[in-house]
């Protein structure tokens, strides 16, 4: 039986272009950046690896410069994926990412510490701090 899932929805204000920002959100090169160890894909398969584990996913929603949606594979029956998507502000201009994560109910707190993490990470490779 599966967990019960929870969708967060966090934002991150970034100082970079939707494009850059697309590029680091989209591709194996730029997931590795910041995301995995390593990163490589197969058509819409990607397999992200960390030290001595890896995952494979499918980006199943790819809106240039707004959108990116991946599901993971072990995780298919329970729906488990996760999606960048990129803001513009209309009045500020100001971008921001919003990460959303469907987890299990009991793993909010720590998704969200762990995603805190990983935007950090992103933001240094960007020269966004």
């Amino acid at each position: 039986m599966s967990e019960q899932k929870k969708t967060i929805e966090i934002e991150y204000f970034i100082n970079t272009s939707p494009a850059v920002l697309y590029n680091s959100l989209s591709t194996p090169k730029g997931l590795a950046e910041w995301f995995a160890d390593s990163v490589t894909a197969e058509g819409f398969e990607y397999t992200f690896i960390w030290s001595k584990s890896e995952q494979k996913a499918v980006q199943t929603i790819c809106n240039e410069d707004q959108l990116v949606r991946f599901q993971w594979l072990d995780d298919y029956e329970d729906n488990s994926w996760f999606e960048f998507q990129i803001k513009i502000d209309e009045i500020t201009g100001d971008l921001s990412l919003i990460v959303v994560d469907n987890v299990d109910f009991e793993d909010e707190i720590d998704a969200i510490e762990q995603w805190n993490k990983q935007i950090e990470i992103l933001k240094r490779s960007l020269g966004s701090l």
